[in-house]
């Protein structure tokens, strides 16, 4: 399922609170305005008093187009524009046995003459098939005959309320978006991907002067292959200087994968596009044959790419003929740089190997600990150590970030297994079996990661912090994290301040009927399986399932509600298991999150005023697990997990994934995640104070740092939340 948004509109609501507010003579909506932010709260949601104003002053038309757009864009982003009914008609009540339903089923379907005369019958069968059974799986009533058995929601003092801004006209404010999320120094989600294209093209359709996408530099390849994407898509030249960067811009092109993480099935390009990317591809390598070495890397994509191309048509770029003429194996292509590297690691001549590396500075500082281990004196350790000091001023400020993070978890010596995540999100763990680092070298290595971090920190006089954000992990990169409201990266920790939390899935399929179960699993304090809810298992101490639903033609909602007081479990972790039918790339739409309530709020199963999260299903496993919840001694709090296992292709339940996921779990606790302390202790060594406090408000000449913009006017100061994290990594 690819991010789709409606409108620029709704792009920059969602991705930055403002709300695009157009230069429009006076008018009177005044009492639309009050309406307007009603409507809001009901969803979770706040007009500051800017915003109100605004709208207030707006002609009646235009104003209630405003409200119709804003109102739409924060529904979709927490899930509130559909209508989640649930399989029992009065959850959490009266929520039967497992057993006690099942029989139940079956019961109904033995009264029924045509279930009674079908092959699906157990007594002519043999096998009993709940699926099959007429009444299992499937709505036995309506949306309103739902809403008929709730009570009306209480709104509570914890709820969330996010509180939108006032913006300036749509184009300063997409201009704005635009340039930050291209300006990332980090790589972008999928929905940020998709979010950069949209606005691209907006920027492209209404440039007065047809200049393009001259928007400065962009630090990531695939962000800048989605602005050459439109660049191309309006036959102007593209801005590359790799041949990989044709390669991405070739599968952005072709609505694939430009982190060439995923495999993309290249379309046939039109001539003129063609045109545009044999020239850069020929441009590239007449500058610098070497380029030629990079084509290995990747030799069957180029070889598909070729076809699509037709080199041989176009002599008059006879470079980029020999791109594919190294794919095939034609021409001999020059010697990468990673080859020489192993050739030469092969010697065990750490000097010779750090002399080979002098020219990648951030292939260097990616091999710290292969060098570490191949170290054979503390002469080779020391050069170790200078090579660093001297690479390090050329990499990005992300990648000296990752090593020390690296190097802190290697300094407390883990014997926790070692997890790996790809950029799909899928996860593998393998015991530790490296020999231990260095003490003192690690520590050498952290302070310099430190000095050069902070000598590329932009000077505050003084920054301000809520604690919540404290434990929120630092983005090293965007794919670590879904799209979605409240999403965090992985490793991220956030107090839980409610008695229940209530676990919700929603899926609409495409073309085929499809069955997702939501499902929890619960562990111990020694990461023990302790039981499960799914629909295996309905009720139990501390938790209720709202019931199985086997298709979703018109969508579909599966809840959990645990009572965090009686839950029997030290760690709960919800899943998203595809059972059949589509997977959740394919799906029409599907997303999950958690929502925290208190007993006497009542209300329906989804309240949108209580949502926290609501995070996109996404990637190519059959599994989803977004987060984990752990109690600790000062209570429970949600810990971000964002991984997708590969799980079978059918018929994935809980019970089959226990063991992974206990050794997942295992891997990402034991795991010390860079957080925004870490950054601000980094901030306090260079001279800046760093207050923590709570509520944040604004001040000028200072950074605030918090779970959203507070309201009133900015002035000099720089707010960071969730939505922008990324501008604390330094470039």
């Amino acid at each position: 399922m690819q991010p789709v948004f409606e409108s620029v509109e709704e792009i920059i609501i969602v991705k930055s609170a403002r709300v695009p507010v157009p230069i429009s003579g006076q008018g009177d909506a005044a009492a639309l305005a009050r309406q307007f932010d009603v409507a809001l709260m009901s969803a979770g949601f706040k007009a500051s008093s800017d915003l109100l104003r605004a709208v207030g002053a707006m002609k009646p038309d235009e104003a209630a187009t405003l409200v119709d757009t804003t109102l739409t864009a924060v529904r979709r982003s927490v899930g509130d524009h559909v209508r989640h009914n649930a399989y029992f008609t009065s959850f959490p009540h009266d929520v039967p046995d497992t057993v006690e339903f099942w029989l139940s089923c079956l019961r109904k379907a033995m009264e029924d003459r045509q279930f009674a005369r079908s092959d699906a019958n157990p007594r002519r069968s043999g096998v009993l098939n709940l699926l099959a059974l007429p009444s299992y799986g499937r709505y036995q009533h309506s949306y309103e005959e739902m809403l008929a058995e709730h009570e009306k929601f209480e709104p509570g003092l914890t709820d969330r309320l996010t509180v939108l801004h006032a913006g300036d006209p749509v184009a300063a404010e997409a201009d704005r978006l635009l340039r930050r999320l291209a300006a990332s120094t980090v790589p972008l989600n999928d929905e940020d991907r998709a979010a950069l294209l949209h606005l691209a093209r907006h920027r492209y359709d209404s440039s007065a002067d047809g200049d393009g996408l001259v928007i400065g530099e962009v630090p990531m390849r695939d962000t800048l292959a989605t602005l050459n994407r439109v660049r191309v898509e309006n036959l102007t030249p593209p801005a590359v200087t790799t041949v990989t960067d044709v390669l991405r811009l070739a599968c952005a092109l072709s609505d694939g994968d430009p982190t060439l993480a995923e495999p993309t099935r290249l379309r046939s390009f039109p001539r003129p596009w063609r045109r545009l990317l044999l020239e850069a591809l020929d441009d590239v390598v007449r500058d610098d044959e070497r380029k030629l070495s990079d084509v290995a890397r990747h030799r069957e994509r180029w070889k598909r790419l070729g076809e699509r191309l037709h080199a041989g048509q176009y002599p008059q770029w006879p470079h980029a003929a020999r791109v594919f003429a190294v794919a095939r194996g034609t021409e001999p292509a020059p010697d990468t740089l990673t080859a020489r590297v192993e050739r030469v690691f092969a010697t065990s001549d750490t000097t010779r190997v750090l002399d080979t590396l002098a020219i990648a500075p951030g292939m260097l500082v990616r091999a710290v600990d292969r060098l570490l281990r191949a170290a054979a004196s503390e002469a080779d350790r020391a050069a170790i150590i200078a090579a660093v000091e001297r690479a390090l001023p050329d990499v990005a400020g992300r990648v000296a970030l990752s090593l020390r993070e690296h190097l802190t978890n290697r300094q407390e010596g883990s014997s926790a297994p070692r997890l790996f995540v790809n950029r799909s999100g899928r996860p593998w763990s393998t015991p530790d079996a490296r020999r231990r680092l260095d003490a003192d070298t690690i520590a050498a290595l952290i302070r310099l990661c430190d000095d050069e971090v902070r000598r590329r920190l932009p000077q505050h006089q003084r920054i301000v912090v809520d604690p919540d954000m404290l434990r929120v992990a630092l983005p090293l990169s965007g794919r670590m994290k879904a799209g979605g409201m409240g999403t965090l990266p992985r490793g991220s920790r956030i107090a839980v301040d409610g008695d229940t939390v209530r676990f919700f899935t929603h899926w609409r399929e495409a073309q085929h009927t499809t069955d997702y179960d939501l499902s929890c699993e619960m562990l111990d304090a020694a990461l023990t399986t302790t039981g499960q809810s799914s629909w295996t298992s309905l009720n139990g101490k501390g938790f209720r399932h709202s019931g199985d639903i086997t298709e979703a033609p018109d969508g579909a909602s599966e809840f959990i509600d645990v009572n965090l007081a009686e839950v029997r479990a030290a760690v709960l972790v919800p899943q998203v298991n595809r059972y059949s039918g589509e997977g959740f790339e394919d799906a029409a739409e599907a997303f999950t999150g958690f929502m925290v309530r208190t007993p006497s709020q009542k209300g329906l199963p989804f309240e949108p005023a209580t949502v926290r999260t609501k995070s996109d299903l996404a990637g190519h496993g059959n599994v989803s697990l977004p987060m984990l919840f752990q109690k600790s001694d000062d209570g429970w709090e949600c810990i971000w997990l964002h991984l997708n296992l590969r799980g079978e292709p059918n018929f994935n339940t809980v019970e089959g994934n226990s063991a992974t996921t206990s050794r997942l779990v295992q891997s990402v606790l034991a795991r010390r995640y860079l957080n925004v302390a870490d950054l601000l202790a980094i901030h306090e060594t260079g001279g800046t104070p760093v207050e923590r406090r709570r509520p944040l408000a604004t001040d000028d000449a200072a950074l605030l740092i918090g779970l959203e913009t507070p309201e009133g006017r900015m002035g000099g100061c720089t707010v960071v939340t969730p939505a922008n994290l990324t501008d604390l990594v330094p470039a």
